[in-house]
């Protein structure tokens, strides 16, 4: 089996891993890896400059979604998997210019603690009194049409929750607009959860109190059930990174990878359906193979799909993304004066900065960072201010600094900044989209030999991409020895 590889993201690497894999194991197996820039990777991109990580794009993944750390564990890079620093996890929300700690007992949008509640300056009293009524409300029927998030949001806990709780935290995961964004797709537990309880506190300390349970009881099945009363399993981190940076898994991977096989600086100009097969054309030489897996973004699918099959295109093409900005800055830490505690801050959209938040990396991921130094990582851009893309790194950099002396009184110079820019680069999974996959699955199905991988499908993390990377690979390499796997994404 010949498969190309469109897309040298980490959903290709991941692809072109696996089916290094088979072959290893003695698959008939070839494939080209085309990647049109001249480095592997995609948004996973970290330097180290004077002892400090600084990461371009993505700086961790989600701890507990385990397909991360499987291959990160595969390529023996455990020893250097790096938990966040949760214990001083605290993350402040800008409100007139003022930081205002999340509220304890806040479960993502939820708030599940009355006094916490009930004494944050982050909501008006008008709001507060409406979150202490939303435990009235009545389950809401099933199968309803898809929704914002804003909607959602607002119909049990008002405009200001959508302001200044829901658009700041979807920004800096989605670097999206909670008007736009599925409530089906981005929150589809807090659809479940008003189905069944009607109000989101109450479902959301039925679960909490259901993984409590679960927890227990494995733990006395691992035979630790002696444990003093009240003692709970220790939580694992919200967020693992590298030691090195993100850099070291596309570095592991890449050396996993035969290098005749990777084709850099190297765009496919199209493909095209044939009774052999695809034919694949790139550098002005077209080639045939058994099957393609196409990792590159939902965009750029669309355009090379669209010839063999237009409703295909039509779909992948109108899935909409975002851009962002990341500036990295690396400051003497003596210099700066005190901090907040914890990681950093988010800004919503009603404050009208150019920022979206800020990360303390030193802070989040100990031993990355020297000594005596400090290394802010700033956001800016997403679905609302796509212009910054054409400032100059000067400017923005400027911008940057500006803000963060109108907000921490910062006034020192950094000692070393970096901005990278990632155009169209996070999909967004706008209401609708699950409909959308059907249909985008539904055409797939219908062409052998095709597979779609990366974030524009089934959840926009690094894990997701690696899982659906690898999935692709290995039901192709299952079709090929006539073993009957189901389609999918």
């Amino acid at each position: 089996m010949r498969t190309a590889i469109i897309g040298g993201g980490i959903a290709g690497l991941a692809a072109a891993y696996e089916l290094e894999k088979a072959r290893a194991a003695d698959a008939e197996v070839e494939y080209t890896l085309f990647e049109s820039r001249d480095r592997l990777g995609g948004s996973l991109s970290s330097e180290i400059v004077n002892g400090a990580v600084l990461e371009r794009g993505p700086d961790s993944f989600l701890t507990e979604k385990p397909s991360a750390i499987e291959l990160c564990r595969e390529l023996g890079l455990g020893p250097d998997l790096l938990p966040s620093n949760d214990a001083a996890r605290k993350t402040y929300i800008l409100v007139h210019n003022r930081l205002i700690a999340l509220p304890d007992g806040l479960m993502f949008l939820v708030p599940t603690r009355l006094i916490p509640t009930a004494l944050t300056r982050l909501f008006s009293l008008t709001t507060k009194i409406r979150m202490g009524l939303e435990l009235l409300l009545p389950p809401r029927p099933s199968g309803l049409p898809d929704e914002a998030v804003a909607a959602l949001v607002k119909r049990h806990f008002g405009s200001e929750a959508v302001d200044r709780l829901a658009d700041p935290l979807l920004s800096g995961i989605y670097g999206g607009d909670a008007a736009q964004l599925s409530a089906r797709t981005v929150l589809p537990g807090l659809v479940k959860m008003e189905s069944e309880y009607g109000s989101l506190t109450r479902g959301m300390l039925a679960a909490h109190r259901k993984m409590r349970a679960m927890a227990k009881a494995s733990a006395k099945a691992k035979g630790q059930g002696q444990a003093p009363a009240g003692a709970r399993p220790a939580p694992r981190s919200i967020f693992t990174s590298l030691r090195g940076g993100m850099q070291q898994l596309i570095d592991a991977l890449t050396a996993r990878l035969d290098p005749a096989s990777v084709r850099l600086a190297t765009p496919v100009s199209s493909i095209e359906k044939s009774a052999h097969g695809w034919r694949v054309k790139a550098d002005g030489r077209t080639e045939i193979y058994d099957a393609v897996i196409l990792a590159s973004p939902a965009w750029a699918a669309g355009v090379l799909l669209a010839p063999v099959d237009a409703a295909l295109g039509e779909d992948l093409s109108a899935i909409p993304y975002s851009s962002s900005i990341t500036v990295n800055m690396v400051y003497d830490e003596a210099k700066l004066g005190p901090l907040p505690e914890g990681f950093g801050f988010l800004i919503p959209a009603v404050e009208g900065r150019a920022m979206l938040a800020c990360t303390f990396v030193h802070r989040k991921f100990l031993g990355r960072t020297p000594p005596g130094k400090a290394v802010f990582r700033a956001f800016l851009g997403g679905m609302k201010n796509e212009g910054l893309l054409a400032e100059s790194d000067e400017a923005l950099v400027a911008t940057v600094r500006r803000e963060l002396k109108e907000i921490l009184g910062i006034e020192t110079e950094p000692e070393h900044t970096q901005v990278s820019r990632w155009r169209r680069a996070m999909a967004q999974y706008a209401v609708g989209h699950q409909e959308r996959i059907a249909r985008i699955a539904a055409r797939v199905a219908t062409l052998p030999g095709l597979r779609l991988a990366g974030n524009a499908y089934d959840g926009i993390g690094i894990p997701d991409c690696i899982r659906l990377g690898r999935k692709a690979a290995r039901e192709l390499v299952a079709a090929a020895e006539q073993q009957p796997v189901a389609p999918s994404l």
